[in-house]
């Protein structure tokens, strides 16, 4: 008699188990697509669309796509002789400027390109002077090549597009510690 109450026990488990299992869920959302324009990037063209690349490799519940022909983009990015930086206007949604001046000084051009890009989704710098640290920027040392964001910074990126936050407009600039600058 006991066995018979366990052995319906657990069937009632396994059914119970398997039609919760056969039950669809809710949908996973598609990840939001921010397009971008490197038009005005010069040299830096390629390290954009390879910093892009790297969050796309990682990132879940966000895409950076080259803005297609008669849209507006998300993102402008250009090239300029001083230091890096993007000026965000809105989560998602500003300007990243590739300085050459880091780059003159032996920075990563990749390393630099996915930092930037990682402000305009909503990352802000953390001078920890550590390379495991994306967003760490020009604190990590010159010869640092990590481009790609840690399991941290991955996940606030992926919970910043999973719900509607916002962003609060601001300029970062990629300097030297030493110079006192916020970047």
């Amino acid at each position: 008699m006991l066995l018979r109450r366990l052995a319906a026990a657990l069937c009632a488990v396994v059914a119970i188990g398997g039609v919760q299992v056969a039950s669809a869920g809710p949908a996973a959302a598609a990840p939001r697509v921010l397009y971008y324009d490197a038009g005005q990037a010069q040299e830096f063209v390629a390290v954009v669309n390879q910093g892009a690349q790297i969050w796309n490799s990682r990132a879940t519940n966000v895409r950076l796509e080259p803005v297609p022909a008669g849209r507006t983009p998300n993102i402008r990015v250009y090239a300029d002789n001083n230091w890096p930086r993007a000026q965000t206007t809105s989560l998602g949604n500003g300007r990243v400027w590739m300085g050459r001046q880091a780059v003159n000084q032996g920075y990563y051009p990749p390393r630099i390109a996915a930092h930037e890009l990682g402000h305009i989704l909503g990352l802000p710098d953390r001078r920890t002077g550590l390379c495991s640290d994306l967003m760490s920027g020009s604190s990590a040392p010159v010869s640092c090549t990590n481009a790609y964001p840690n399991a941290q910074e991955l996940a606030t990126v992926n919970a910043n597009f999973r719900a509607s936050a916002t962003l609060t407009p601001r300029t970062y600039v990629w300097q030297p510690a030493l110079a006192g600058a916020a970047g």
